[in-house]
């Protein structure tokens, strides 16, 4: 076959299965699960791999998922990802009432999408000048952090994220570059959207400490510490006109604990918080000012803060080579003008990790309305959703693995990543101990 021949089997096979991708979709949809607790959806990844006879391994960073086609050569090979989580939103009409998971950002369509193209790429192997990994990824979503804490500390995991626990178990060490797509909420047309700027973020557990005091008969002998933990808060704010406009710092606190009683001065007062943005060096910046903005609240208050640093995710890095490739199928399935290029995300997400250890591209698509982890979040186009973003990854492999694998062998060739994964960890390592130095970015 020719390529183009090649390629038009790979689409007619996605096209014959496309009720069995769009099912898929639908049941994972309907049964969200919270990050590294994705036990049911991994399942369903094993046994459809298992129907297309690509061999496995499971239970990766807990309920990961790593299937490997062989090609008809050794060469490069290029990944195609989707993630196994759910958001937490409760107020969802699909939420599940017991955790108040819900599948209001779409990864449910990755996960379908990613099987979509293994059932075009499989049968089409012997095509392939090099192998195609379909890797299902725990945990995406940033959430439940004293539940992932506790899995931390029982050694089970050592980071939040499910890809960044990919990078540090080896998983990704025989992949040379990757691809996935992602939801685009409130786009409901048939769209691609190439080439988006996404934030990268640390993560911040924060507990003041005071001392309690009867609130009525005896306040002057306690120690507030949500005083201390407000009076942060107005200092951070106050921090906001140092932020460089091309960082995009976002600061964005949640309050977990407020006290204990209502008569009790609060002893006890715990903040989380993300300090976002799109590029290290911006980060690290605005992290120092606001660790001092704690430091200096607890101290005008008498209080104590601990403040514990979670490594986040880095800054996404679109690899331009690959998103041309995408975006050259995507106009052939959706036609010409019909991608949108350069908007700005600024949500985060572990695939800004991968990308700097690799090439790799994370595609937005349309067929979604509402706004992204709401209740309102729905999918209206479920071709859109499922069907053609497994076409385009699937064409994009082929292009990246015809003709001995040139376009791949070129492509990686050519980038230089900014971290290996030694120097990764050892970067995390050094951010968790305080000791990063932000001229090295």
């Amino acid at each position: 076959m020719t390529k183009e021949e090649l390629k038009g089997r790979c689409a007619a096979l996605i096209d014959e299965n496309r009720d069995r991708i769009i099912a898929l979709g639908e049941d994972i949809f309907a049964h969200p699960e919270l990050g590294f607790k994705e036990e049911r959806t991994s399942a369903l990844v094993r046994e459809t791999l298992d129907s297309l006879h690509i061999p496995h391994q499971d239970h990766l960073a807990l309920t990961g998922v790593k299937g490997v086609l062989k090609g008809r050569e050794s060469g490069p090979r290029v990944m195609v990802m989707g993630e196994l989580d759910a958001v937490i939103c409760p107020l969802h009409p699909q939420a599940d009432p017991n955790t108040g998971a819900a599948h209001s950002c779409g990864h449910n369509s990755q996960i379908a999408s990613m099987l979509g193209a293994a059932m075009g790429l499989a049968p089409l192997a012997a095509e392939l000048d090099g192998d195609v990994v379909f890797a299902a990824v725990p945990a995406e979503e940033y959430v439940e952090l004293e539940y992932r804490e506790r899995l931390r500390q029982e050694g089970k995991i050592h980071f939040m994220g499910g890809k960044q626990e990919f990078i540090r178990q080896g998983v990704l060490d025989d992949v040379d570059m990757g691809m996935m797509i992602h939801s685009h909420a409130g786009v409901g047309d048939r769209h691609f959207l190439i080439g988006c700027d996404s934030s990268g973020f640390i993560g911040k557990l924060i507990r003041f400490t005071g001392k309690e005091a009867h609130a009525g008969a005896r306040p002057f002998d306690g120690i507030n510490a949500l005083n201390a933990a407000c009076l942060s808060l107005l200092a951070v704010n106050s921090q906001r006109e140092t932020f460089r406009e091309k960082d995009r710092i976002r600061i964005h606190p949640i309050m977990t604990k407020g006290g204990d009683l209502v008569n009790i001065v609060p002893a006890d007062v715990r903040l989380e918080t993300y300090v976002r943005g799109t590029n290290l060096e911006g980060i690290l910046d605005a992290s120092e000012k606001v660790n001092r903005c704690l430091q200096g609240c607890a101290y005008a208050i008498g209080a104590t803060v601990d403040i514990r640093e979670l490594p986040g995710y880095l800054p996404l890095i679109q690899d331009p080579h690959i998103s041309e490739l995408f975006a050259q199928n995507g106009e052939a399935l959706l036609g010409p003008g019909s991608n949108i290029y350069g908007q700005e995300l600024m949500g985060a997400t572990d695939a800004g990790d991968i990308s700097s250890l690799m090439p790799f591209v994370h595609m937005s698509t349309g067929g979604y309305l509402g706004d992204a982890h709401s209740k309102d979040f729905t999918i209206c186009d479920k071709e859109m959703a499922y069907v053609m973003p497994a076409k385009a990854m699937a064409l994009t492999v082929i292009d990246l693995l015809w003709d001995h694998a040139a376009q791949a062998r070129k492509i990686k060739s050519g980038f230089t990543p900014k971290f290996d994964r030694a120097g990764y960890l050892r970067f995390w390592d050094q951010f968790e101990a305080g000791q990063v130095d932000k001229a090295c970015f």
